[in-house]
């Protein structure tokens, strides 16, 4: 493909009132040296580019409130325990009596916002390990269809179930204040908020039973995302949200962990044999989500520090989010930063002075509604953005320019891309530039070896997609993103 080297006069170009003015064509100078454009991409789209703006996720950043979380948390405490096998036939007991009032809860939300989710369960009989009898497994989601995408697929997800020292204890009190009534509350407030807008992609609310047994529900839930055919751009697992303090001393309500997987799991075998060539250890989808997570608290929020941790989870532990990642599917975990071991599967006892018990003393719940608007802010943002681009390759051996290419979207939000790139020490995306609505791009004098590439989607709201990384193509391999 032909290109052309366009030196660009900048000039002032009014935008709407909330852009103000800016330079065209100053964004070609970012990058060392010439930037090369396709040269069907010499129009005003390709050197203006959109607000990066959406001020409607200010107001979605600060709308959770901590006061309709804690009487979530305290219904949820109330019944007693919410063991995957304790009574499912009492009103007021038992996680039976959980599943069917987070249902009521998520249909009292819909009917304020005119019928706008669509409430189900989902279910399978299971048995394990930890599960010795055959048992019926059911998560309780609630889904907002979006009005262009609908089948693209943004999550947020919760545990119903708790327990006690004894796993297949079913019988005990086991509050599970933070782990994990903390996430099921969590999830119901973000649909109160995000549940006044339209979304051009679908928003999941969903309360999955079966964790501590062995992720079931979110296995249950990975096979029917499949077999409903959505295309699950991101899944945010949040698995205690509600503790301020570690058992190492330390309080703070400020920062929180989000954990996401480096290489994937269901990585190919050619996959894996570019990727040890060509690098990307650090750039799967779901380690790009969580850096998406991330810039979007340190543009709307305050005094919230995300903490990106590049491991799949804690030694050791597991959560609802690796059943998605298995099934080769965006997903990460949100939690807490400081943990207090002692409130975590414990009998509700004191010994030697000390309190042992996940009971609901050990919840702040200012922080679980400051967690629940990162989770909120970052599904609307994604939900109004369009899906990350498909396809993104890289080319440049022994040259002294990289060119990007990927696969043009027939979505009709998309009104450009933007390129990314860092130093290949850097965990985080440090450069980006816009380049309009082309399919491919060339910068000059940038030598592939020495960074990492990716490519997202920008939509005209100004949201923009989870980057892609750039893979390399060669004679005998195609890479598909996912």
């Amino acid at each position: 493909m032909n290109h052309l080297i366009h030196k660009v006069q900048p000039k002032r170009v009014k935008l709407s009132r909330n852009n103000g003015y800016c330079l065209a064509g100053m964004a070609g100078l970012l990058i060392l040296g010439a930037v090369t454009v396709p040269a069907f991409a010499a129009d005003k789209s390709s050197f203006v580019a959109p607000s990066q703006e959406d001020v409607r996720l200010y107001d979605i950043a600060t709308a959770p409130q901590a006061k309709r979380i804690e009487q979530d948390l305290r219904t949820l405490v109330g019944f007693g325990t919410r063991h995957t096998l304790s009574d499912t036939t009492s009103d007021t007991q038992g996680i039976g009596a959980a599943r069917r009032w987070i249902e009521a809860e998520f249909n009292r939300i819909s009917k304020e916002c005119g019928g706008c989710l669509e409430v189900v369960t989902v279910g399978d009989t299971v048995q394990g390990k930890r599960i010795e009898n055959p048992t019926e497994v059911v998560n309780v989601i609630a889904i907002q269809r979006g009005k262009t995408d609908p089948k693209r697929v943004v999550m947020m997800s919760g545990d119903i179930d708790s327990r006690v020292s004894d796993v297949l204890d079913a019988t005990s009190i086991s509050p599970g204040a933070n782990d994990n009534a903390s996430g099921v509350a969590g999830a119901l407030e973000a649909a109160r908020v995000l549940s006044k807008y339209q979304f051009n992609g679908t928003i999941v609310y969903a309360a999955l039973s079966g964790e501590e047994q062995g992720l079931y529900g979110g296995n249950i839930l990975a096979d029917y995302a499949k077999a409903q055919g959505w295309q699950v751009q991101a899944v945010l697992n949040n698995d205690m949200i509600g503790n301020i303090a570690g058992i190492n001393g330390v309080v703070n309500n400020s920062s929180v962990r989000v954990f996401s997987e480096g290489v994937r799991f269901a990585e190919t075998a050619d996959e894996a044999k570019e990727r040890y060539f060509s690098g990307g250890e650090n750039d799967s989808a779901s380690r790009n989500l969580a850096r998406k997570i991330k810039s979007l608290a340190d543009q709307y929020m305050t005094n919230l520090e995300v903490m990106l941790v590049y491991r799949l989870d804690r030694f050791g532990r597991g959560g609802h989010h690796l059943p998605f990642n298995q099934a080769g599917l965006p997903a990460v975990r949100i939690m807490e930063t400081n943990e207090n071991y002692n409130r975590q599967h414990q009998d509700i006892r004191v010994e030697n002075g000390i309190a042992y018990g996940d009971v609901i003393e050990g919840v702040d719940f200012d922080f679980t509604a400051k967690l629940t608007a990162l989770n909120a802010l970052s599904l609307a943002s994604q939900a109004w953005a369009p899906a990350p681009p498909t396809k993104v390759t890289i080319a440049g051996q022994v040259s002294p320019s990289t060119t990007l290419s990927w696969a043009s979207s027939d979505d009709n939000t998309v009104v450009g891309y933007r390129v990314y790139w860092r130093s290949t020490t850097v965990a985080e995306w440090t450069h980006s530039r816009y380049v309009g609505k082309v399919n491919q791009f060339t910068l000059d004098n940038m030598v592939i070896d020495n960074y990492l590439f990716g490519v997202a989607s920008v939509a005209a709201n100004g949201n923009v997609s989870p980057v892609r990384q750039a893979r390399f193509l060669s004679n005998a391999q195609s890479y598909v993103n996912k």
